[in-house]
């Protein structure tokens, strides 16, 4: 099983950089790229988790109700993708089941920051897919965590998907910079090992984010618009080719918990 989830969030990295990018720019980048993702799984008729800042949704709102109507999750990626306080585990899910008019049971924390595992119970989330089980200096060293879901303060924890071996995470920036063949083969293993592979992207990644004044290393931005448009699309119908099944994060979890049980 195929687990795709997107963080949709304001366009900030340039900031963590010391480049230049105005709010209105955040948005409207990753609005572009949310597009695109939206046309792919659509032309390709799978589903997917999108987890969004609550800022992101407030000003993407006909985005946000296209994406539900045609059957994708969404997940809370807390109020403001660079701010955090714990009132906003609540808060968030909150205000997106307020305006959106679903349940919101997962969470995923801007950057995979740690957070209280109490306060995420307390929140009401079913879910927390916000730890990526390897070693990323300077980030988070996670090394020793399963790379399976398992229960943590009733809430379920769901691993980002890396390699069997050496533990390489299969997130965005290896969907960017490994050769496709190889970023295949390493999610053929995994998907073998452990029966499933939780992936996730960003939709500025879908955009143009090769501007200068971003002043962002070479290899956050290396195969992103057009580029990652055609590789993820290949991806999907690689996947499908070999009869990979996909889900959203909910849909799935709540069948491993069924399953754990029995």
């Amino acid at each position: 099983m195929i687990l795709l989830s997107f963080d949709i969030e304001e366009f900030d990295m340039p900031l963590e950089y010391n480049g230049e990018i105005p709010f209105t720019e955040q948005l409207s980048i990753s609005r572009t790229g949310l597009q695109n993702i939206l046309r792919i799984l659509k032309d390709n008729q799978i589903k997917a988790t999108f987890f969004s800042t609550l800022v992101f949704a407030e000003n993407n709102q006909d985005l946000v109700r296209q994406l539900l109507s045609e059957g994708h999750e969404l997940a809370s990626h807390t109020w403001f993708h660079s701010e955090f306080e714990e009132k906003h585990l609540l808060e968030s899910r909150l205000e997106l089941e307020k305006l959106f008019d679903t349940k919101v049971v997962g969470l995923r924390m801007p950057r995979m920051s740690p957070v209280s595992e109490d306060a995420v119970s307390e929140a009401g989330y079913f879910y927390n897919s916000s730890i990526n089980p390897t070693y990323l200096p300077g980030r988070y060293n996670n090394f020793n965590i399963s790379r399976k879901p398992f229960c943590q303060k009733r809430v379920w924890q769901f691993p980002a998907s890396v390699s069997t071996m050496l533990r390489v995470p299969l997130f965005w920036l290896s969907f960017h910079n490994f050769p496709v063949w190889i970023y295949k083969l390493l999610s053929k293993i995994s998907l073998k090992e452990t029966g499933f592979l939780n992936i996730y992207f960003h939709p500025w990644e879908f955009a143009d984010i090769s501007n200068p004044k971003y002043k962002l290393p070479a290899f956050t931005f290396k195969n992103t618009s057009e580029e990652m448009i055609h590789r993820f699309d290949d991806f999907i119908k690689w996947a499908k080719k070999n009869n990979y099944q996909f889900s959203t994060t909910r849909d799935f979890l709540e069948a491993w918990t069924q399953k754990s049980m029995n």
